[in-house]
């Protein structure tokens, strides 16, 4: 069988599972930043799914590099499906939770300026923007992981 570049075990994987923790972190970062997020639902949603796409993102960025490191990718399929599943809950998880915060962002820059001091609206877009970019990471790994899977 030929590997699917960004499947598990590719050093395309690795890219982008390293990719998701860095962006995940920095999203976690910027809104940790502001100390008032915790008065926002929606961001205390996007903290809490960060929290689970950074240990997940970085275990199987480590089993990558490790696969890439002795040239043996994973092609159990057990292990395979638990990872597509993970997957697949986390993406649909982190979609969910940069909508919601980039919706409450795009409220707060409309509402008055009392609301959100412009330093803060800002790092909110920042945890925002990275959550989509972790999202997106998330996506392309999953969808290249589902197209393996059926081949095993």
């Amino acid at each position: 069988m030929d590997e699917v570049p960004g499947s598990m075990g590719t050093s395309a994987g690795f890219a982008l599972r390293l990719g998701q923790t860095i962006f995940s972190s920095a999203s976690l970062i910027f809104m940790s930043f502001g100390v008032q997020f915790y008065s926002y639902t929606s961001f205390c949603f996007l903290v809490t799914i960060m929290g689970l796409v950074i240990p997940w993102s970085f275990t199987l960025a480590l089993l990558d590099g490790y696969s890439v490191h002795v040239t043996c990718p994973i092609r159990q399929k057990g292990l395979m499906l638990i990872i597509v599943i993970g997957d697949w809950v986390l993406t649909i998880l982190t979609l969910g939770a940069a909508s919601s915060a980039a919706s409450v962002v795009d409220i707060l820059f409309t509402a008055d300026g009392s609301v959100c001091p412009p330093k803060m609206c800002s790092r909110y877009l920042l945890s925002t923007i990275f959550a989509f970019l972790s999202w997106f990471l998330s996506m392309a790994s999953s969808l290249f992981n589902l197209w393996v899977l059926p081949s095993l």
